[in-house]
């Protein structure tokens, strides 16, 4: 065991994924939230979470163009607590189309072009400024123009060399073919992106082997979806809840301890929906897996494809 008040907390972010719209698909989230998520609700609930990660040592922030007002509110908190050593990562890409409704057909559209990024980066900048250290496509596939695009690719080597890192994120059970494809793609002789974040947790572990080369290779690695948008902790897996019986720990705490265990995961991102959330998460810190552990944690793991056909059935609410 390791005390949690010297645990890994350098290496967790928090996601705003869940925190700056009113609806999303993480599983007891909604339990948690304000009765009525209006714009102030959701304002004060995410600057309640980043309030709790800041004083337990969390300095790295995760947001989207795509995530309501998320950058809006991080941005306000900011500037409300003088914070200057927070760093921030956004992503580029999807446009958040709901209008603050919780039921709606559509609540965002991907679109990765010239235009929508000329868009975006000037607004996620003007929001965030100085802490805005790391950019990203957001979602990023082999099938996305942006590989075919070269005024694209010439724009975001604009940026790249201009100081701010560039990367991806990548979604779906075909990441490792994403994150290759990327770690391919150059631009004035040089490597157009310099992170990744991607989904690994204890059910999807598919892009272990990708992530590790990217990490091997310079790239930042940051882990989302470590709970599986919630499952892990609402219904953990038999194996998993016998792990966190044993270690007297939430499943939650097991599953991050799981993602903190893999030595390329640089940064773990939580996306705790309330402060009881954020710290239950935290307890990972308390919790050092075994060479046992984490073999039985490794038999949670299922097919690619079958997780993240449930993940696009999770509905938003």
């Amino acid at each position: 065991m390791t005390d949690a008040s010297t645990g890994p907390v350098d290496r967790f972010g928090v996601g705003l994924a869940a925190l700056g719209r009113p609806a999303y698909i993480n599983v007891g989230r909604v339990d948690v939230l304000p009765e009525d998520r209006t714009v102030d609700a959701m304002r004060t609930r995410t600057r309640q979470v980043l309030d709790e990660a800041h004083a337990a040592g969390i300095r790295r922030v995760d947001t989207a163009r795509s995530y309501g007002s998320a950058e809006q509110f991080l941005a306000e908190w900011l500037r409300d607590r003088g914070h200057e050593d927070v760093i921030v990562s956004s992503k580029w890409g999807y446009a958040y189309v709901a209008e603050w409704r919780v039921e709606t057909e559509v609540h965002e559209i991907k679109e990765h072009s010239l235009e929508r990024f000329r868009q975006q980066w000037p607004a996620s900048r003007e929001a965030l400024g100085e802490h805005l250290k790391l950019y990203q496509v957001h979602s990023l596939t082999t099938d996305s123009p942006l590989f075919e695009d070269a005024e694209l690719q010439r724009e975001l080597a604009r940026l790249r060399d201009s100081g701010v890192l560039l990367g991806i994120s990548t979604t779906g059970a075909a990441q490792a073919a994403a994150i290759e494809a990327a770690w391919e793609l150059r631009v004035g002789g040089e490597q157009l992106f310099g992170a990744v974040q991607a989904t690994w947790n204890s059910l999807e572990p598919s892009a272990g082997r990708a992530l590790s080369h990217a990490h091997e290779g310079g790239w930042r690695v940051l882990v989302k979806e470590t709970l599986a948008n919630g499952r892990l902790a609402s219904r953990p897996p038999e194996p998993l809840a016998a792990v966190a019986g044993r270690h007297g720990a939430g499943a939650d705490a097991v599953a991050l301890a799981h993602v903190l265990a893999q030595p390329w995961a640089d940064t773990v991102l939580l996306g705790a929906a309330s402060v009881g959330q954020l710290r239950s998460n935290l307890a990972a810190r308390s919790v050092s897996l075994s060479t046992r552990d984490l073999d039985e944690l490794a038999a949670v793991a299922g097919d690619p494809a079958t997780y993240w056909g449930e993940r696009s059935a999770l509905p938003w609410h």
